[in-house]
């Protein structure tokens, strides 16, 4: 029997390992486990030293084992983020119960959330706010993109209070809104900004502060969509939206002069679009069937690894430079 619950463990985290499960590849699975398996172990010790009101009597290695492991853990909760699989089909895997797999992903769930967004060619720098965001593009050179995005979500109750700020306007769903921010190269540098789906995109950035951001950092410049054009008008020098198409008696040169420069500024813009598709890979920010309250911690946890996966894509400058290099050692 025991011999058994060995091989069918064995063949779960071989499983749940492959990238086409866990959505991480193996490499970037164990930089994940050993950046974030102190960080677990430091808070169960907290838990268990507050549930037993004072430090263990009993020598390290002594008392019940836990049923999952870290490594098991952190596997069950990226396949859950990947594909919002059941907690029943993850329990059923492991041969565990499923309030046991509910525990393990609430809790890598949240370290996973608060690592923040990788810098690209900045190894170890993470930015986890606006502030930060604004404070690398002014000493980086960087001009930002930012677009928001929608995910359907579960109808709240009758009655409930709120119930209709969910309701979003464009899409005529119940959805929650995020803002995605990217460099010209659609790598991830902040997702969040989480908001009910019935808050225009430019009110939910003024209420995190972008406003303040943007008079903070003038050098900062962005590239915005027609959403946002309260903001182009308000910092003409710094945000950049698609220009006001001219009325119906203009001339036909002035409207070939405002489609070439909407033309230029979407091409410009476009990279943040292809960011937003990059988060829509991951089944829970197509459609979330969770709680809304974890949505946020969600949305965070996914964001994070995609934007590992993107700091490390190589600048377009580095690569040019680079051909130049062998071009010239050739001749």
């Amino acid at each position: 029997m025991r011999v058994g619950l060995v091989v069918k463990l064995t063949w779960a985290r071989t499983a749940c390992s492959h990238p086409a499960l866990s959505g991480v590849s193996r490499a970037h699975f164990g930089e994940l486990f050993a950046e974030l398996a102190a960080p677990w172990e430091a808070a169960r010790q907290s838990a268990l030293r507050e549930a037993r009101g004072g430090e263990r009597r009993r020598a390290p290695g002594a008392g019940r084992k836990p049923k999952l492991v870290f490594c098991d853990r952190l596997l069950l909760t990226l396949v859950h983020l990947r594909h919002q699989l059941p907690h029943e089909v993850l329990a059923e895997l492991y041969d565990v119960d499923r309030s046991t797999v509910s525990t393990a992903i609430r809790q890598v769930r949240s370290l996973l959330a608060a690592r923040g967004f990788a810098v690209p060619n900045r190894p170890g720098v993470r930015l986890r706010t606006l502030e930060d965001l604004f404070a690398y593009a002014e000493a980086e050179g960087v001009e930002p993109r930012l677009d928001g995005a929608e995910t359907q979500v579960r109808r709240p109750q009758a009655g409930r209070p709120g119930r209709r700020a969910f309701i979003s306007g464009k899409r005529r769903q119940n959805t929650i809104k995020t803002t995605t921010f990217s460099d010209g190269q659609g790598r991830m540098l902040l997702s969040g900004i989480v908001r009910p789906g019935r808050m225009h995109d430019q009110t939910a950035v003024r209420t995190e502060g972008i406003a303040e951001q943007l008079r903070l950092h003038p050098s900062v410049k962005s590239q915005v969509d027609a959403g946002y054009a309260g903001l182009a008008k308000e910092f003409p020098d710094q945000v950049t939206a698609p220009p006001k198409k001219p009325k119906g008696e203009a001339s036909d040169g002035d409207k070939r002069a405002w489609n070439e420069a909407r033309r230029r500024q979407s091409s410009a813009r476009i990279c943040v679009e292809h960011t937003n598709a990059e988060l829509r890979q991951w089944t829970p920010l197509r459609r979330f069937t969770g709680r809304r309250d974890t949505y946020a911690e969600t949305h965070l946890a996914i964001a994070g690894l995609v934007s590992d996966r993107a700091a490390r894509r190589p600048t377009q400058r580095r690569a040019s430079t680079e051909l130049v290099l062998v071009r010239n050692s050739t001749c």
